[in-house]
């Protein structure tokens, strides 16, 4: 549950792959489905 409200309130700067394998067995989706990719702002791309 720490897990999901660390991810929810968008706090997380990592997520353990056996997190995120976890979350999609849970949900019956990949990755992709629920992942998003953003640019961290005040950064250089």
């Amino acid at each position: 549950m720490a897990n999901l409200s660390v991810l929810k309130n968008e706090k997380a700067k990592a997520i353990r792959l056996s997190t995120l394998n976890a979350i999609c067995k849970a949900l019956d989706c990949q990755p992709g489905d629920i992942l998003e990719c953003k640019s961290d702002e005040g950064t250089r791309e």
